[in-house]
C-alpha cells in the first residue's frame, strides 16, 4: 500500500486573505515504510512574508523571490503524490491551500476524503492531550533538535509526521503487514478452493476383524466408560 506523508508551508492561515504557500514536502511510504523518495520545493507566493510566518519558517521574501511559482511545480507534485492517500496533520489546512493554489490554474482539486488526518487520530487515540506535531514526537520519543533549531520546514515536518504516523498505527512493525498480505493471498486462495469429488468407490476399512473385536472387549471390561453410556444393557435386552 503506497500513501504520501504531506507538508506545507505558507505565509499565513487563510488563503482567501491573500496568503499562499511557501514550501512543500512529502514522504512516500509502501506499507507504512519509508522508502527514501521525496519531493521537495520551495514556491514563490509572489507576495511578501509576513514576519510572523518568517520566524516560524526561516524563509523570508528575499529567499523565495526567484523561487518557482506553484504553476511551474504542480506537474511534479500531482505527479508524485499520485491517487495515493495523503497523510496530513491538520489535514483540512493543508488541503485548503492546496486546492485554492489548483484552483487558479484551473487543475483538479484533491478530495478530503483522500486525506488521513494525524491530528484526528491523535485525538481518538489520546483523548484530552495535546495532539499537535511537537507534543506527539515528545510522546513517542522522537528527536525534535532540528525543528527546535532550525524553524518549521515542510521536509523536515514531514519526515517528524512520517514517524509519528507510524506509531498511531501501532509502531514500526512492517513485519505485521506482510502477514496481512499473506491472510489476504490466504483468503483469496480460500474463495476461489473447489472442494475435490467424493470417491466413486469409499476406502476399504483398515481396521481388521481381530482389532475391532480385542477394542470391544476393552471397552466391555470399563463398566463406566464414557463410550457406553447412553447404550442399552444387553443383559436386559
Amino acid at each position: 500500500m503506497r500513501e504520501v506523508v504531506l507538508d506545507t508551508e505558507t505565509t499565513g492561515l487563510e488563503p482567501s486573505q491573500g496568503h499562499r504557500i511557501i514550501e512543500i514536502g512529502c514522504i512516500e511510504l509502501k506499507n507504512r515504510t519509508p522508502t527514501g523518495r521525496r519531493y521537495h520545493t520551495y514556491v514563490n507566493p509572489q507576495r511578501d512574508v509576513p514576519l510572523e510566518s518568517q520566524r516560524i519558517t526561516n524563509l523570508s521574501t528575499e529567499f523565495l523571490r526567484d523561487k518557482p511559482l506553484f504553476s511551474d511545480v504542480a506537474d511534479a507534485f500531482t505527479t508524485f503524490i499520485e491517487d495515493s492517500p495523503l497523510v496530513i496533520h491538520n489535514a483540512e489546512f493543508d488541503l485548503k491551500f492546496l486546492n485554492f493554489e489548483l484552483s487558479r490554474i484551473e487543475r483538479p482539486t484533491l478530495q478530503s476524503a483522500r486525506a488521513v488526518d494525524t491530528a484526528q487520530m491523535a485525538r481518538v487515540r489520546y483523548p484530552g492531550s495535546p495532539a499537535s506535531l511537537d507534543a506527539l514526537c515528545k510522546r513517542f520519543n522522537i528527536a525534535l533538535d532540528e525543528r527546535q533549531s532550525k524553524g518549521h520546514g515542510a521536509l523536515l515536518d514531514a519526515e517528524l509526521l512520517a514517524q509519528v504516523y507510524l506509531e498511531l498505527c501501532g509502531g514500526r512493525q512492517p513485519h505485521l503487514e506482510l502477514i496481512a498480505e499473506l491472510n489476504a493471498a490466504s483468503l483469496a486462495n480460500l474463495a476461489n478452493h473447489k472442494p475435490l469429488p467424493p470417491r466413486p468407490e469409499p476406502l476399504a476399512p483398515r481396521v481388521t476383524a481381530e482389532e475391532l473385536a480385542r477394542h470391544a472387549a476393552a471397552i466391555a471390561s470399563l463398566p463406566n466408560a464414557i463410550w457406553n453410556l447412553g447404550k442399552a444393557d444387553p443383559t436386559k435386552v
